[in-house]
């Protein structure tokens, strides 16, 4: 015991904002790794005992409320954590006002239209989950708003106190639900459960306790910045799921269901990394904005270090993704495989991507980020119809891709590149190795599959394991015969973090 309690004392963030980064980042991946992988445990248990219609259900529900929190998305943290000054008490009576006005608002507006989505859809089943799941709105408008502190001062050991307690909370209750009465409403309850043990965490973690106030020039300066926020929040929410919308209404619950189950699924490993790197970079960068030139190396080390885990991890779950299905999900699940391997792909470039949104609102241009959704939004938008008419959810997989690889890679290069004062190429090159590498690991555990006779799960074991050990070698080799130094890189993290 006193071997990990010391191993969490030399874990607590300290010492310069690179060691405070790093410590923050295992932190934040350790909490990522619970909040990311309980769910989906619970998600598979409910998969095998209620079925994709009941979770299409859900699904309906969770994007309605995803929806609405876009659309009033202001910003109000990004804000507070980009600005200067460490301490910004004055701000937070303002922000907890706006908070609490914004979840009423969102509450009442699901509500009262709960019975026109569920018509919307064609599922009227989705309407009392709906209206429900919208209390969760007013129980996240109450929390302490003390807790952006967590984020901005790199104190991400709190953090993971915070999230980590609303998470268990979410898998347990759910469970017991799904185990006494396995139906949609498993999942609308541990929602709900989760927000309730996280608004009575914020305020028992942070001694802050807020009063009740508004202050109009506060308010005003926070929206300043949040305004490219909004916008790129509903831009966000059109492009990440407007698609998820548009399945649901064309083809059906059941459809909808296999579409974003399938994009959780394939997108977790490999944005997993790039959930950790938004929310620990942005902070960090944001110390470094007036220093290009540490912000470039920042930068550098940071896209390197993500595309050496979320590259494999993408490409490697597209090979495994049939056993994957087969074995966690059942027969029945079947129909997603084809759309999960291509938005497993999708998922490096989310990986990627994250760190040049990280990047540029630190240096306070997040309207770069509102501008490129926009135009990611208006070509899906032009094409969505036509290839999910003609080829189902895996048209509309293969359509998000290729928007992202084709339209939106080569200008967020661009603005990177003219952010860091360096050129696309240079960029571009800290995949290479990463792809070689995991191009190398493909083809080898995709020859084992091919070879094995076993049941679905043994064979997705023996896959992983093959994998793992394949681009550890091709890593290695690659690292003892170029410039990669990789090595390095890794060696000064963990310094970064034990010391």
């Amino acid at each position: 015991m006193s071997r990990i309690t010391t191993l969490v004392q030399r874990l607590i963030p300290s010492g310069g904002t690179g060691q405070r980064a790093a410590k923050s980042a295992v932190w934040l991946f350790g909490q990522n790794m619970v909040d990311r992988m309980l769910p989906l445990v619970l998600l598979v248990i409910l998969a095998r005992l209620v079925g994709p219609l009941e979770l299409g259900l859900v699904g309906i529900a969770l994007v309605s409320m995803s929806a609405l929190r876009s659309l009033t998305e202001v910003g109000l943290n990004e804000a507070l954590i980009q600005r200067v000054e460490d301490n910004v008490d004055r701000y937070l009576n303002t922000v907890l006002a706006m908070e609490v006005a914004r979840g009423v608002l969102i509450f009442g507006v699901l509500f009262l239209a709960a019975p026109f989505i569920g018509r919307l859809f064609d599922a009227p089943a989705a309407t009392p989950l709906i209206q429900v799941m919208a209390v969760s709105a007013v129980l996240r408008g109450l929390k302490n708003p003390a807790v952006v502190y967590f984020q901005k001062n790199l104190e991400y050991h709190k953090l993971f106190v915070y999230n980590t307690g609303g998470t268990l909370a979410f898998f347990f209750t759910g469970l017991a639900l799904a185990l006494w009465d396995p139906s949609a409403w498993a999942w609308v309850g541990a929602f709900l459960a989760a927000d309730v043990v996280r608004l009575v965490s914020s305020y028992v973690i942070h001694d802050y306790r807020p009063g009740i106030g508004f202050d109009r020039e506060a308010a005003g300066d926070l929206i300043h910045f949040g305004k490219w926020i909004t916008g790129s929040s509903i831009l966000y929410f059109l492009y990440n799921e407007g698609d998820d919308v548009f399945v649901g209404w064309l083809l059906s619950p059941v459809a909808l269901a296999y579409y974003q189950y399938a994009y959780r699924m394939s997108n977790a490993p490999a944005t997993e990394l790039s959930q950790v790197v938004a929310g620990v970079m942005f902070p960090a960068f944001s110390k470094f904005q007036t220093d290009v030139k540490r912000l470039r190396e920042s930068y550098f080390t940071t896209i390197r270090l993500v595309s050496f885990v979320a590259v494999p991890m993408g490409i490697g779950f597209a090979v495994v993704t049939p056993a994957f299905v087969e074995s966690a999900f059942g027969a029945e699940w079947l129909p997603m495989v084809v759309a999960m391997q291509v938005l497993a792909l999708y998922g490096v470039y989310r990986a990627i991507g994250k760190t040049m949104g990280a990047l540029w609102k630190a240096v306070g241009r997040p309207d770069y980020i509102t501008k490129t959704s926009l135009l990611k939004v208006l070509v899906i938008a032009a094409f969505i119809y036509p290839v999910t008419v003609r080829w189902g959810i895996t048209g509309t997989a293969v359509l998000v891709l290729g928007v992202n690889l084709l339209v939106s890679m080569p200008i967020n290069l661009y603005i990177t590149a003219k952010v860091l004062e360096t050129t696309s190429l240079r960029i571009l090159s800290e995949t290479t190795y990463p792809l070689v590498a995991s191009g190398v690991m493909a083809a080898a555990t995709w020859y084992v599959g091919q070879a094995l006779v076993l049941p679905a799960w043994v064979e997705l074991c023996v896959m992983i394991v093959t994998g793992g050990v394949v681009y550890a070698a091709a890593v290695l080799a690659l690292d003892l015969g170029t410039n990669w130094g990789m090595r390095a890189n890794l060696r000064q993290l963990v310094a970064s973090v034990v010391s």
